[in-house]
């Protein structure tokens, strides 16, 4: 496995080699070497010498000398596959990658052995499409499908086609995956076995007044959630009657453009839980076991930020409890494969109730792998072929060895509703060669991310002896993390993971709702002066580097050289300006004197605001390609990294500058776990404006984001109050409501529903209400 050979391959101690009795695939039960004792002591100092790491792979195995199928295809893109291949690759399997038209020049597509186009870039013409899937598994010769996560890894019809094609699902079979995809059917399945449930309604019956009046009985708040859903799409939480209906609407819509299936069922919703979850595997022989548990608590609409194995806070009892109830759970439906088996624990009692069984591999899985040394992936191939589980007996399970957390790196912008962020990845700089990190990606510098897919960039995994560590290392490395190009969610996960509540563990799933403002106020905090200084210096000794000893960066830029400044440049601060918290000085062009040793001094209003006549900063220093920055901001020093993209030869036409101080040790911030580190700048001036403000008449709506637009809620000429839906778009699977800024009456409609639009599409233009023109009006349009 991945974990126990990158610790092994550095060496680790040998302890001695107990055995397990399981069954073989014969159905004989055998004794074989486990290597119990060798994964609970994975990742411990002194190392192990590597031939004893390489029998402790090989004891994994029922069959270690023979790969378990020749060739299989991967039916999915992005992280997911790459990751599959990592592990065939090592156990002599050749791969076979799908791709839409969008992905040809995609990561998984160059890494697999042979790759075959299956559609254009709309997944519902590509990668949901089974047909496409299973002619290239003719076309290639593969014996197996394994189906990733999302996509069509939990679809019963895919995994039924395939059976009747011959080739081979990895994964569980079909009635297990039928029993647990319908979230009714699967709850009255779990009470018969005695898993604990949460009190709903899980009934065939789904007229509307029908719902609304279960919800009464169910009582409030509760959750609708799509009877096939999973990862967050098609639920809602409705706290009162009256958002009963219009939440509904919008789950089964939603469920039904995911799932192909409106169908939703009611749950009460508990306050404080604390979403916890188990790995199972089961293998085709009876045999099923728990590797322990994880903690996904930290979401953001339903959607895992930070997941962490084991659990922080449970006891002993609490765990063997859990992992129980989930393999009493999966050999209730007969499971075969990977399965993950979600309970929220109710935060007063300590109660745990089942949610939901994912028939297939988490995202989440690797901190899994990390705290067992098991790679999934691997028993995944060797269950499907019909090999037994490598330890067959839960009490050969090792214990968990340290703590792992997972971080998901997206491109996306939380200040601005955490919207996806499309276009280039300039740069994309892993700390994965940093002790105990992991970074499981699916991009490449210079690649494309796009509005077709998820936008996922990564998943960084880290791993300590302790939860301490593990967090330590959780924070180094998402400081050392550069992505450039779009934007990312890279400070926000490293003040969310630095937060204190979080930091003492056991945060609820309500941890975000609760947290999340404070900690974008701290994200939307303009740069101090120190920063914005290095950053200007940043941009203009790389304009400078690219054109050194002509002296045209004072003829592009307007300015002379040596001591006198004819003009300047604009530094914006885009999450402050995202934020909303730019101070209106910010937007003054900072005035720039080159001195004859080379070093830059600011002064103006644009640095200082308009008492800052007489002041200015002096900075001096060297920035290499690699974007290491060394310099002295009026005697303080600075060694620091800066990522600087000029757009073209002059900076005036647009740059982009991201810099970070390692610990966030700046004059003017905090210094420590958890604090920022980093910040993105443009040049010169980019409009960030929303909608104008109606008491000057006029507003339009725009997309935030391209996307399609899924319902158009207004006519011409209807009044609407402040924070009505006027339009709702969808983009990456996912539904934004766009709403009113404020009283007004709709005036040109300039979009129709099922429309493509790209980012910044006027959609809906409004006129000022009664109201507004009275009082003068305020704000822009606001998504919901």
């Amino acid at each position: 496995p991945p974990s126990l050979r990158r610790r092994a391959d550095a060496g680790q101690r040998a302890p001695s080699l107990t055995h397990v009795r399981h069954r073989s695939a014969e159905g004989r039960r055998v004794a074989l070497p486990a290597p119990r004792m060798l994964l609970r002591l994975a990742g411990r100092r002194p190392p192990l010498p590597r031939a004893v790491a390489a029998a402790a792979r090989a004891a994994l195995s029922t069959d270690a000398g023979r790969p378990p199928f020749d060739k299989i295809l991967i039916a999915n893109r992005g992280e997911i596959a790459c990751r599959v291949m990592r592990t065939s690759r090592r156990l002599g399997v050749k791969t076979v990658a799908v791709y839409s038209e969008a992905d040809a020049g995609a990561v998984h597509v160059r890494s697999a052995d042979e790759a075959y186009c299956i559609g254009p870039a709309a997944a519902t013409e590509s990668y949901l499409r089974a047909d496409a899937i299973i002619d290239a598994c003719r076309r290639s010769g593969a014996q197996a499908v394994h189906p990733g996560y999302g996509f069509l890894s939990e679809n019963a019809g895919f995994a039924e086609a395939l059976a009747q094609a011959g080739i081979t699902f990895i994964g569980p079979p079909v009635p297990a995956i039928e029993a647990m995809g319908s979230k009714s059917a699967s709850k009255d399945i779990m009470g018969a076995a005695g898993v604990p449930l949460t009190p709903g309604y899980h009934g065939d019956e789904q007229d509307a007044d029908f719902l609304m009046a279960k919800a009464e009985e169910v009582g409030y708040p509760l959750l609708i959630k799509a009877v096939m859903g999973g990862g967050g799409k098609g639920m809602r939480v409705v706290t009162e009657p009256s958002e009963f209906k219009a939440a509904l609407e919008s789950c089964q819509r939603e469920s039904l453009k995911s799932f192909g299936d409106d169908r939703v069922l009611l749950e009460r919703f508990l306050v404080e839980p604390r979403h916890v979850e188990v790995q199972v595997f089961g293998d085709k022989l009876g045999n099923c076991v728990y590797l322990h548990e994880r903690d996904c608590s930290v979401q953001r609409r339903h959607q895992k930020v930070l997941e962490e194995a084991p659990g922080p806070g449970l006891s002993q009892e609490q765990r063997t409890y859990v992992g129980e109830a989930a393999v009493k759970a999966a050999q209730a439906v007969d499971y075969v494969g990977a399965g993950t088996v979600e309970f929220l624990q109710d935060g007063q009692t300590g109660e745990f109730f089942f949610c939901e069984m994912n028939t297939r591999l988490q995202v989440e899985h690797p901190v899994t792998e990390e705290i067992t040394g098991v790679d999934l992936v691997e028993w995944q191939l060797k269950v499907a072929a019909g090999q037994a589980l490598p330890i067959a007996s839960q009490e050969d399970i090792p214990p968990p060895n340290g703590h792992a957390i997972e971080a998901r790196v997206y491109a996306e912008n939380p200040n601005r509703g955490f919207l996806p962020s499309t276009g280039t990845l300039l740069r994309h700089r892993e700390p994965s060669s940093r002790e105990g990190v992991r970074v499981d990606t699916g991009v490449r510098e210079g690649g494309e991310v796009t509005m077709y897919y998820d936008p996922m960039i990564s998943k960084l995994i880290v791993w300590g002896e302790d939860r301490a560590a593990a967090l330590r290392r959780l924070d180094d490395a998402l400081a050392n993390y550069e992505i450039a190009g779009v934007q990312s969610n890279l400070q926000f996960l490293k003040l969310t993971a630095g937060h204190p509540a979080f930091v003492a563990g056991g945060v609820s799933t309500g941890f975000l709702d609760e947290h999340g403002p404070g900690l974008l106020d701290k994200l939307r905090k303009p740069a101090p002066l120190d920063v914005r200084a290095l950053a200007a210096f940043a941009v203009l000794a790389k304009e400078d580097g690219r054109v050194a000893g002509s002296g045209d960066l004072w003829q592009k830029t307007g300015f002379r050289s040596y001591g006198q400044a004819a003009a300047g440049i604009h530094l914006v601060d885009a999450d402050a300006v995202d934020g909303g918290t730019e101070p209106e000085h910010a937007q003054e062009p900072i005035r720039v004197v080159r001195e004859r040793n080379g070093a830059y001094r600011f002064s103006g209003a644009g640095f200082f605001g308009e008492q800052g006549e007489g002041q200015d900063i002096v900075v001096n220093g060297s920035l290499n390609e690699d974007g290491d920055l060394i310099a002295d901001v009026n005697g303080r020093q600075y060694h620091c990294r800066a990522v600087v993209t000029i757009h073209s030869t002059d900076v005036r036409e647009g740059a982009e500058v991201i810099l970070s101080i390692a610990g966030g040790a700046a004059e003017g911030t905090e210094d420590g776990n958890g604090c920022r580190s980093s910040w993105r700048f443009t040049v010169p001036v980019e409009e960030y404006k929303a909608a104008s403000s109606l008491g000057g008449g006029a507003a339009t709506i725009s997309a935030p984001m391209p996307g399609k637009v899924i319902a158009i809620k207004v006519g011409e000429g209807d009044s609407v109050s402040a924070g009505d839906p006027v339009v709702v778009l969808e983009a990456m699977k996912m539904e934004q409501v766009l709403a009113a800024p404020a009283n007004a009456v709709v005036g040109s409609i300039f979009c129709s529903e099922g429309e493509q639009v790209a980012d910044g599409t006027t959609l809906v233009a409004l006129a000022a209400g009664e109201e507004e023109e009275a009082s003068g009006g305020a704000g822009g349009a606001v998504a919901a």
